[in-house]
């Protein structure tokens, strides 16, 4: 028997009603707040990856799927989904007008090639947005309130764990005293961690192994080398979270696993300390890539991990793990003249917006009745050939039992009149 690769899934039954659930809801905020949709390839160029990502990050160096397709070409899955817009946006010449703000929203699977767990998987989905041609603090704060918004109308509590890594000359200075601090105790971190205070010191805050080190917990903070700009940015940005009553919290261990980011980062973290996305500020990305400089910001949420917590939570109960779906109306039927009828009157009602279900599998009328009971079908079309010689149907409530004889001819109209 083939099997699934190791770390990727079947979605079916009732993870499948949630994921829906799930999407409806990211997509209909995207909506509210003026995002529309791009698609981009699930693979890409790699240099592409690497160049954003960046050369000596986690994802480049451990976990990106890359391959040689038959031309030669160097191809990766991608891994995350900023690099794949932005390349879409220069490509596209999307930026037109630098006066025009450009929101666009993203819903698709990526691939990492990582240790599967528990909201970690080797394939995943991600939904998110991406705000360019805005610098002004109002985008960062609008970005950071679109997924909040998602993960509370989902019945998620979070906290936006949120830092600043500043402008240019912030960070390099901070990055020199990280790399003075971390020297003469790198010996006690992880064999990662001594690599990146060569390659990028900065993700020596971001390790999952060391991250309860107390070498990590007493490095010094980002915000205290803020220079003035880059502090009131900060500042303004966490006053306009204040009033829209979005909660909180400082943390400067925040910095992200990718290259690209600056000034503005955050993460959603829910009440068990779990990360369901995140993202931030990224100014230079379309310009390193070959586009005009434009600023932008964006987020990521991982949608697996939400349908964890929903799975977690009483939201949906009272669905079955083997939920085969629903239908508001059970179209009945046994002999070969009932079924044709079956067949013109359930079109009839899917045409108008009805969803229903006919006997597809020449079951008996017992066995009917208990798939239309499994369905939670609100009404019960009843086929006989007796009524159907006179034009007409038995309409059966399958809550109050209640049964009524109705023109063939009126059929659609008063079944959606007692819907």
């Amino acid at each position: 028997m083939i099997t699934k690769p190791k770390g990727t899934y079947d979605i079916y039954g009732k993870d499948a009603l949630i994921l829906e659930y799930v999407n409806t809801v990211c997509e209909n905020y995207a909506h509210l707040y003026n995002y529309g949709l791009i698609r981009t390839p699930i693979f890409e160029s790699s240099e592409l990856y690497h160049r954003s990502v960046g050369e000596t990050s986690d994802i480049v160096t451990k976990e990106t799927y890359d391959f040689k397709d038959r031309s030669d070409r160097d191809l990766t899955l991608r891994p995350e989904g900023t690099a794949g817009v932005v390349r879409s946006v220069i490509e596209n010449k999307l930026y037109g007008n630098k006066n025009d703000a450009i929101k666009l929203f993203y819903n698709g699977t990526m691939y990492r090639y990582e240790r599967p767990q528990a909201g970690r998987n080797r394939e995943f989905t991600q939904f998110g947005i991406e705000f360019f041609n805005s610098f002004e603090t109002i985008s960062d704060v609008e970005v950071i309130s679109v997924g909040y918004q998602i993960l509370k109308s989902l019945g998620i509590d979070v906290t936006v764990h949120i830092n600043s890594l500043g402008d240019l000359d912030s960070r390099k200075d901070y990055t020199k005293c990280l790399v003075d601090y971390f020297t003469p105790k790198i010996n006690e971190l992880c064999p990662d961690c001594q690599k990146r205070l060569k390659t990028n010191p900065l993700r020596i805050l971001d390790c999952k192994y060391d991250k309860e080190n107390e070498i990590l917990k007493n490095a010094p903070k980002m915000t205290e080398y803020l220079n003035e700009p880059s502090k009131e940015r900060f500042n303004d940005i966490l006053k306009q979270l204040d009033i829209l009553d979005i909660d909180y919290e400082v943390d400067s261990n925040i910095v992200r696993g990718l290259d690209y980011y600056d000034h503005t980062v955050f993460e959603y973290i829910d009440d068990d300390g779990t990360t369901l996305g995140g993202g931030g500020r990224y100014n230079g990305l379309i310009e390193s890539l070959g586009g005009p400089q434009i600023p932008a910001v964006g987020f990521g949420l991982g949608v697996e991990r939400i349908i964890n917590k929903l799975k977690e939570s009483n939201t949906f109960n009272d669905i079955s793990d083997d939920y085969e779906g629903n239908a508001e109306v059970y179209i009945m039927s046994v002999s070969d003249e009932e079924r044709l009828h079956a067949i013109e009157i359930s079109q009839n009602l899917r045409l108008n917006g009805v969803s229903c279900e006919i006997n597809s599998c020449n079951l008996s009328l017992k066995s009917q009745f208990k798939i239309a009971d499994k369905l939670k079908a609100k009404q019960l079309i009843i086929l006989n050939n007796e009524d159907l010689k006179k034009g007409l149907v038995n309409v059966k409530d399958n809550a109050t039992k209640e049964e009524q004889k109705v023109d063939e001819s009126e059929l659609v109209e008063y079944i959606i009149g007692v819907l």
